[in-house]
This record gives structure tokens, sequence and C-alpha cells, in this order.
């Protein structure tokens, strides 16, 4: 079943995930919610009081998130845990109706949760990766006024390789809050 996003409808940020993990949000429904990936996310998310709790351990334990939303460039579990390039193109539909909705209720800034994310946000949009690279702590001001932020993605492979680390997660998570004036 496809994971639906999470958050609130009036957010100012909207995350951009990869996909649904198969013991994470394909087993809770919610995004980030039950696996690995998730721990980092909301812990952060928590920190800079963009949520209720810093964990989400299922779709019924109250957590809320205020004033950003969690979505994915694909709805579905994809095989072997890894999404196909023709899923991503199938559900960039579904990521450009929401980023279309998120920007016409006011919200201003999106956050890739790696590479990929990023490509599929920008499909979504229409818009060329050569246009706006991917880069860990890049920001792009995008042509429909969202301003689009990049991070690794914090997955367990991230964060044990150190690729990803806390502060680094956190520095993004700060240029986020004072540049939208979140919390």
């Amino acid at each position: 079943l496809p994971v639906p996003s999470f958050g609130a409808t009036d957010a100012t940020l909207l995350i951009i995930g990869l996909a649904p993990g198969m013991h994470g949000a394909n087993r809770t429904g919610r995004p980030f919610t039950g696996d690995y990936a998730g721990l980092l996310l909301y812990q952060t998310l928590h920190k800079f009081g963009l949520a209720s709790s810093d964990q989400s351990i299922s779709s019924g334990d109250g957590l809320q998130l205020l004033g950003c939303r969690i979505t994915n460039a694909v709805k579905c579990l994809p095989p072997a845990n890894k999404p196909e390039p023709s899923e991503i193109r199938q559900c960039n539909g579904y990521l450009a109706t929401e980023i279309v909705d998120f920007a016409a209720l006011g919200g201003k800034g999106l956050l890739s949760l790696g590479r990929v994310a990023h490509q599929a946000g920008l499909m979504a949009l229409g818009l060329k990766e050569r246009d706006y690279p991917f880069s860990h702590g890049a920001s792009h001001e995008l042509p429909n006024g969202l301003t689009l932020y990049d991070s690794y993605h914090c997955s367990r492979y991230n964060t044990q390789t150190k690729r990803l680390t806390t502060e680094m997660f956190e520095r993004v998570f700060s240029r986020i809050c004072a540049d939208l004036a979140l919390n």
C-alpha cells in the first residue's frame, strides 16, 4: 500500500525522502517511522521545535509535526528496498501535485534527503539537475519561489560511515529554520 505523507498540511517545510523502508514506513504506514533513518530525523526535528517528540514509534503514537511535512519520492516499498528509475517516474506526478499544493498553501522550503530525492523533486517541478546540482548543505532558489535545501540521507549507512554526522544534519536544519523563520 502507498504510504501517505505525514505532518502539517499548512507546513512551511516539506521534507522529501526516498521511499518507504521495508521495516519502517511500509510496516507502520508513516514515513521514517520504525526504521533506523527515522531516529536521526525525528530527534533533529524535535530539537529544532518541528516535532512534538524526538521519536516516531507508530502511526498512532500521537506525534505531531509542527511547520513541516514529510513525503517520499516513491510511495510504495521498492524491490530490494531500492527504487528503480521507472518507479520514481511513475510516482513523480504525486510528488508534483504535493509540491504544487504545498506552495499554494504558503510553503517556502523543500528539503531533499539524498540525491535521488533531490532529482525527484526537480523532476516534479520540471527543472534540470545541471541547473541545481545536489550537494550536502546546498540551497537553491527555485523559479516558483521555493528554496530547495539538500542533505545526505539520514540512512544507517550514511550515519555509520560518518558521511552524515548529527552535527552536519543539524547545521542543515539550523540554516533552514533561520532562512524560513521556523520556530
